[in-house]
Order: structure tokens, then C-alpha cells, then sequence
């Protein structure tokens, strides 16, 4: 059934008239007349019975009309509901990233997001690069900010990356520890400390990823969070590798020394959406406000330790 149909019958059941109808319609009488006529033919029954002085609904016109308004009505919604996606002026922005990443960069993005656009409903999930990519084959996160180790990110195939930059790995000592006041460190320089790490297991395996090879971290205590993490750094029980996207919520009492370039670990940072989806409006403005973050912290220099040396 054309919906054009139903649009001219539910205009004449309107005015009790072809004749305003084809006026409201800028039709002419008689296209009113054949439109009616076919949407007749269309359900089997009269619907319109011709009058001296306009139309009036038959049995079946009454039946049939309120199901016309309602399958228009639904139409018209629809067609605004789309409108306002592509001018972002409703739906939904579902974002995924890995937890340092929600420290400056993320928030930053979706701050821009929303004052440009505060009709959008925003939702955040924090996870590893792995869950997270999981979410978006799954089609439940719009686009996910990940990391990649040197090994990269596996199966890339399914994903479309739009990398962002270039994470270091700083070391996190003490401010009393014996290097805290050096500019840069080597890892022979930490071969004699404990390495402090959120997961005996997963993070062992990032710190082989990260670090060249042939270097073996000792791994006494383990924090699961970042305030936990760099507490025992500051207590003095062991250093730490602090990605610089996490700088910004380093406590006082630590130090941050950069790692010397033969050994400098860099992760690449990614914004990722599923490959072979269309990406929702509001995925595709985000992206722009997450590039325009990356810029800003690429510019922006990392705390560095007291001294020169």
C-alpha cells in the first residue's frame, strides 16, 4: 500500500472534500479522484461516498482511517527522528577506551562533543584494548580509543583504525629514589628494582611488549589501580611504567623520567570502528573532536625530573 495513497485519502477524509483536498495537495480533482479510486481498488471496499456537497467516509473509510494517520504519524516521526541524527541533533554516542586514555584524552574529546552537540545521549565504558574490540564487533560501542603494542592489534582486518598518536612509557620513581633527579634513565639503570604493575599476568604481558627484549623486570607487588600503583612508587617499593596519556594525575611525591631512545617503548594509540559498518553520524563528528584532543596533547610536553643530568 503507497503511502501517497493514504496521504490523499486521510487530506479528504480531512476537509469532507476532493476539491479543498486537491487544493491542500496542489493536485488536481481529478488525480484526487484517481488516487482514491485506487486506494479503493487497493482494499477491496468504497471508502468515500460521493455527495452532492463534498464526500463523506462509508463504514469501511472509518475503519480504515485511523490505522492511515497512525502508519503517516509513525513516517513523520521517523523522518524527523533521521533528521536529527544526521544533524546531530539526537541519538546516541557509545565510546569505549582503555583507562589511561580516560585520564585527559577521552574526556577532553567528549567535553568538545558535548558542547557542540548536547542533544546526544553519551555513554563511556572503560576496558582493555582486547574487550574493547570485542565490543565493537559486537555492536556495542560506536567507537573505542585502543592501544597497539609493537606486535600490533592482531586481526586489523576487521577494524578501521584512525591512529591518533604516539604514546611514550615514562618510568615513575620516588622523588628520594637515587636516579629521580635524571632527566633520562636506562633499563640496565633499573635492572636492581622492583617494578611495581596492575596485574601479575596481563601486565607482565604488556611490559614484554613494551620493552625491548632481553630485558627481564623484576615484578614484586601488584596494584590493580593507578592510585594504588603509584602509591607504593612514592612509598618507595618499586618503580613503575605510566603511560603519558596517565601524566596528568601523577601525585607530587613521584618523578618521571623518560627512557633513553635505545630503549624507549612507544605505544600507538588508535581510534577504532568496525570495518564493514556504517559508522553512525555522531561516531564520524566524534572523531574529528577526538583528533583535534590528540593534536592538543601532542603539543604538550610531559612533566620532567628536577635536574639535567
Amino acid at each position: 500500500m503507497e503511502t501517497r495513497l493514504l496521504e490523499v485519502f486521510r487530506t479528504v477524509a480531512r476537509y469532507g472534500s476532493i476539491t479543498t483536498a486537491a487544493r491542500q495537495l496542489r493536485f488536481t480533482q481529478s488525480a484526487v479522484s484517481r488516487q482514491v479510486a485506487a486506494l479503493e481498488a487497493e482494499v477491496g471496499a468504497r471508502l468515500l461516498d460521493r455527495l452532492p456537497r463534498g464526500v463523506a467516509l462509508t463504514e469501511e473509510g472509518r475503519a480504515l482511517l485511523p490505522h492511515a494517520e497512525a502508519v503517516l504519524d509513525r513516517l513523520t516521526a521517523a523522518r524527523r527522528d533521521l533528521d536529527a541524527l544526521r544533524g546531530l541533533g539526537g541519538g546516541r554516542l557509545r565510546v569505549g577506551a582503555f583507562p589511561t586514555a580516560v585520564a585527559a584524552l577521552v574526556p577532553r574529546a567528549l567535553a568538545a562533543f558535548r558542547d557542540a552537540h548536547p542533544d546526544v545521549a553519551l555513554s563511556l565504558v572503560e576496558g582493555t584494548t582486547p574487550v574493547l574490540l570485542e565490543r565493537l564487533t559486537a555492536g556495542d560501542a560506536d567507537v573505542a580509543v585502543v592501544s597497539a603494542p609493537p606486535a600490533g592489534l592482531g586481526d586489523p582486518g576487521r577494524f578501521d583504525l584512525h591512529h591518533l598518536l604516539d604514546e611514550r612509557l615514562l618510568v615513575a620513581v620516588a622523588r628520594d629514589h637515587r636516579l629521580a633527579r635524571r632527566r633520562t634513565v636506562r633499563l640496565a639503570d633499573l635492572a636492581d628494582d622492583p617494578f611495581v604493575v596492575g596485574s601479575a599476568t596481563a601486565e607482565e604481558t604488556l611490559l614484554r611488549a613494551s620493552l625491548p627484549s632481553g630485558f627481564q623486570p623484576r615484578i614484586d607487588l601488584v596494584a590493580a589501580e593507578w592510585t594504588g600503583k603509584l602509591g607504593l612508587v612514592a612509598a618507595g617499593l618499586g618503580v613503575a611504567l605510566v603511560p603519558a596519556l596517565a601524566v596528568r594525575g601523577t601525585p607530587a611525591d613521584i618523578a618521571l623520567l623518560r627512557l633513553r631512545a635505545e630503549d624507549e617503548s612507544v605505544r600507538r594509540v588508535f581510534a577504532a570502528t568496525a570495518a564493514g559498518r556504517t559508522a553512525p553520524p555522531t561516531a564520524a563528528r566524534f572523531l574529528t573532536h577526538l583528533r583535534a584532543a590528540a593534536r592538543a596533547f601532542r603539543t604538550t610536553r610531559a612533566p620532567s625530573a628536577a635536574g639535567r643530568r
